[in-house]
């Protein structure tokens, strides 16, 4: 009886450390800061050249992970203008915001998402195929908030 009842617990103990793990791996392991450094610049793409640019942001905070190219997200502002945005770089026809980690508490993909379909966020494609598959994209609001993120393009889609 007492060799049952210790597998029996060696098995809820070892369910409960390997699922502990997992969460942990999930949301916590993996992300690193994103530094805006030169070359590492939020850009969006221009209409006219068709190539991303590189744009005046403040106060940028990001994360991303080599575990997939799906787990970048920032959070910035910009003193550029929707008006000004719009009749220079490129619109995002299917923007779809990924949700952040909750740790990453400045990235609300439920926000985010509504204020697109309501009309009062804008979304910009920032650079298409930054990862084969993947664009980045990059949605403002008319005070300046901004925020990115990874999404798969159609091309992955189809």
């Amino acid at each position: 009886m007492n060799v049952g009842k210790i597998a029996a617990g060696t098995l809820v103990i070892g369910g409960a450390v390997a699922g502990v793990l997992v969460y942990w791996l999930q949301v916590y392991a993996f992300y690193q800061p994103v530094a805006f450094t030169t070359g590492q610049e939020i850009r969006l793409t221009s209409l006219v050249s068709g190539q991303p640019e590189a744009i005046v942001i403040e106060g940028a905070e990001g994360i991303d992970a080599d575990s997939s190219p799906l787990r970048f997200r920032a959070c910035f502002t910009t003193p550029l203008s929707q008006s000004l945005l719009t009749e220079t770089y490129q619109i995002y026809d299917k923007p779809e915001p990924l949700n952040a980690p909750g740790w990453f508490d400045c990235f609300d993909a439920a926000a985010i998402g509504a204020a697109l379909e309501q009309g009062q966020a804008l979304a910009f494609l920032s650079e298409h195929d930054i990862h084969p598959g993947v664009d980045r994209v990059v949605a403002v609001f008319p005070d300046g908030r901004a925020y990115a993120w990874h999404q798969l393009n159609d091309e992955m889609k189809d």
